[in-house]
């Protein structure tokens, strides 16, 4: 941001009074423009052993897998934006059953929340983000086309939650080395990697 979304003065990188850290303030009108995490909300739905995903119609990762997900909107519970990502995504209408996993990416600002959850009806369409959208077995998740790190540990956590025939919550920062892509899940581990036992 280059101007005051108050008023259209010029900004500057200051510390406030009373705060501990530098923020976007207006030099006119002395506006604090704050900057917090975004929340991308998602849901792992399965039928039988098999996992949706969807294809990516936009960038970034154009054409690369993923799980349906996207940002949390305005007056949105968490449950419903993950639902509505869903159904925007994928045309599938789903019940939430259980949160999975909660993954923080502090270097890019973003908070990752996702829920298991089961599809209500058959009803299975690609939205116009997605190019198509379909269920894969374990064994044929296209690991090496898919769109990005957070996707990929929580589908690996689900699948090490099945082996273990125990549901669990997971929580933890998703780490990037600072080496390489920030699109390859191999320069990620889960700092601090907490897993709550769920019923």
């Amino acid at each position: 941001m280059r101007y005051c979304g108050e008023c259209g003065g010029s900004l500057e990188r200051r510390v406030p009074e009373g705060d501990d850290r530098e923020r976007l303030a207006c030099t006119a009108c002395e506006w604090i423009h704050y900057q917090n995490p975004l929340v991308v909300v998602g849901c792992l739905v399965e039928r039988g052993d098999e996992i949706l995903l969807c294809r990516r119609a936009i960038e970034p990762a154009h054409g690369k897998w993923t799980i349906p997900a996207g940002f949390l909107e305005l007056g949105e519970t968490l449950a419903a934006g993950a639902s509505r990502e869903t159904l925007e995504e994928a045309g599938a209408e789903v019940e939430v059953l259980a949160p999975h996993s909660q993954l923080e990416l502090t270097h890019i600002g973003q908070l990752h929340l996702t829920y298991l959850a089961r599809m209500t009806n058959d009803a299975l369409a690609p939205g116009h983000e997605s190019l198509e959208c379909a269920f894969f077995a374990p064994d044929k998740i296209p690991w090496h086309d898919m769109a990005f790190p957070a996707g990929i540990f929580t589908l690996r956590l689900r699948l090490e939650d099945r082996s273990s025939a125990q549901n669990h919550l997971h929580r933890g920062q998703l780490r990037w080395n600072g080496e390489g892509s920030r699109f390859d899940a191999s320069n990620y581990i889960i700092a601090g990697h907490d897993k709550l036992p769920l019923a």
